[in-house]
């Protein structure tokens, strides 16, 4: 019998103001890359992965991501919406005000990454190794980011958003799957950021790992903004 695909939670109210003037008046999941808007891009991939549910969390002008979606009649994909309300909550906040609606675990996507990898392998690896969270890892050696993991033996020591180590070689490659039970001792309805449970989980060794081993494409600078283009223009002649 086929897996039954876990809910992704898409983080999708940010500012991204590192895209200003392009994201003033649009969110940035709405930024056109390659003749799409970027959460098309998103939406298609995993429909092609075998998701089915999908619950976008918004923000910042986040009305016109339901209205695109909506038009779209939700791309053949079970899509809900989250909106943070008249206070943005930040990438956690958004997610425990989901919560409720994600299932007992649900994959966690940024809204402005696009993830050329096996969701199912991913899901797979989540069960099998019985930890509370999962967090897919690429070797970066501060080449595409800032590294923030160290990883050794198979195993996440930490991971730090914050404080940088000299042992980070890895980087948080942008896709994860967590517990609904990770958030309990977090407030509702106030701000935080997922990083800060991330964190948390990998002090105490609760923190799964999936090495991946193809770069990620994001959106949230200029230079990721073109690189990506490339990318999806190179696809599109393949």
């Amino acid at each position: 019998m086929k897996e039954k695909m876990l809910t992704v939670a898409i983080i999708a109210g940010g500012l991204a103001t590192r895209l200003h003037p392009i994201t003033e008046n649009i969110p940035k999941s709405l930024v056109e890359v390659a003749g799409k808007p970027f959460i098309q891009w998103q939406l298609e991939n995993l429909k092609d992965q075998g998701i089915n549910n999908v619950m976008v969390c918004v923000g910042h002008l986040g009305k016109m991501i339901i209205e695109f979606i909506s038009s779209k009649n939700n791309f053949g994909l079970n899509i809900n919406f989250s909106e943070d309300g008249p206070n943005l909550l930040g990438t956690g906040g958004s997610i425990k005000n989901a919560s409720d609606y994600l299932g007992k675990d649900f994959f966690l996507l940024y809204g402005d990454s696009y993830l050329p990898v096996n969701f199912s392998d991913i899901q797979n690896s989540y069960f099998r190794q019985r930890k509370p969270g999962l967090m897919t890892i690429l070797k970066n050696n501060n080449k595409w980011d800032k590294s923030n993991v160290i990883y050794e033996k198979g195993e996440i020591l930490e991971y730090n958003k914050k404080v940088a180590k000299k042992k980070m070689q890895y980087i948080d490659f942008g896709l994860c799957i967590l517990s609904k039970k990770t958030l309990k001792n977090y407030p509702s309805n106030s701000k935080f950021d997922i990083a800060d449970v991330y964190e948390s989980l990998s002090k105490k060794q609760q923190l799964g790992s999936y090495l991946v081993h193809t770069r990620f494409y994001e959106i949230g600078s200029l230079k990721g903004l073109k690189e990506t283009e490339s990318y999806f223009l190179s696809k599109e002649i393949l």
